[in-house]
């Protein structure tokens, strides 16, 4: 079942909301990248004890923009959640949407705000900071994703099946859980960036390889490895749906997730031999989230209830080749 598309002013507010709450995900990563998670001291949600700071430092200027941006972000959530309830009748994908979303924003507010009362900021190198990092790091993805399908909803799509998608739903669950991954082991690799950086690719290189190591820079090897197998299998995930959901948007959604993945990747080779700088960082994590939004829209579009559904079977040319080898 279609269901009608939102109005016009509800469309462009769901894809202004998200391009909002990726900036703000990008800012968040500047006040990571350069240490200024502190800049409030151990104050949350009041900095440095009070509501505006005097004479700031730089890096509570960059911690409070921050917190003053989350806040606004949660604004048009919640705008974003009641208008969706109000505008659309009961059963429409778009209300489910805007309340996950909504809920995904509160979720992480409250990680955020754990990460300063538990004072897992600034040059903290401990492991339960990594920790948080990664649950902070899914709470994004997740509060991305259904931004995401609140704009996908918003446009007349069908709305979503889960049971009986057989072999598509794997598919759909390997690539979500695998590019999961990618973003946690990022995440805990920019950390590694920030806490110990290098002055040459050599000393990074040995700053890994060292047997006395930090275990944070142990970790940050291992995401240029899962960087490439995850890689192959997005690329090869998409491939099995456009065949599995031959519609013209799992096709062009395919194609649009594997050119993105191969200009993410250059970016995080690129930011590993200039040895992560800022700007690069922010390159890198937008590339990532654009991605993810990527996967979340070719999942839906296969998931679908009106798509189409075909069988694997082999191609002509592999058809013919068996045929003439004698093979069948």
């Amino acid at each position: 079942m279609t269901y009608p598309a939102s109005s016009r002013r509800f469309q462009v507010f769901s894809y202004a909301v998200l391009a909002y709450t990726l900036a703000v995900v990008l800012w968040g990563a500047f006040v990571r990248a350069t240490g200024s998670g502190a800049g409030c001291g151990e104050h949350w949600p009041q900095c440095n004890g009070v509501v505006i700071p005097r004479a700031p430092t730089v890096a509570t200027l960059i911690e409070y923009t921050h917190r003053v941006t989350s806040g606004l972000a949660t604004i048009l959530a919640v705008a974003l959640c009641v208008w969706g309830l109000r505008a659309h009748a009961k059963g429409h994908p778009v209300r489910r949407a805007a309340v996950f979303q909504l809920v995904f924003m509160l979720t992480e507010g409250a990680v955020g705000a754990g990460l300063v009362l538990l004072q897992y900021v600034a040059h903290n190198p401990s492991i339960a900071r990594a920790f948080w990092m990664a649950v902070h790091l899914i709470n994004t993805f997740l509060l991305i994703g259904a931004q995401a399908l609140t704009a996908w909803f918003a446009g007349g799509r069908a709305r979503l099946v889960l049971r009986g998608q057989g072999l598509t739903g794997a598919l759909v669950a390997t690539g979500l859980s695998a590019l999961t991954l990618l973003g946690v082991t990022g995440a805990i690799a920019a950390l590694g960036d920030t806490l110990f950086p290098a002055t040459s690719l050599t000393e990074g290189l040995q700053q890994d390889m060292s047997e006395t190591a930090h275990i944070l820079l142990r970790l940050r090897v291992l995401h240029p490895l899962v960087a490439i197998g995850v890689g192959a299998l997005v690329v090869t995930v998409g491939s099995l749906l456009a065949r599995l959901r031959p519609t013209a948007e799992v096709k062009r959604g395919a194609t649009v997730l594997g050119i993105l993945y191969v200009v993410q990747l250059t970016a995080g080779v690129l930011n590993l031999v200039l040895l992560a700088p800022v700007w690069m960082q922010l390159v890198h994590l937008f590339l990532a989230d654009l991605v993810w939004i990527s996967l979340i829209r070719l999942c839906a579009a296969g998931l679908a209830e009106d798509a189409p559904r075909a069988e694997l079977r082999p191609s002509p040319e592999r058809t013919a080749s068996a045929s003439s080898s004698g093979v069948g």
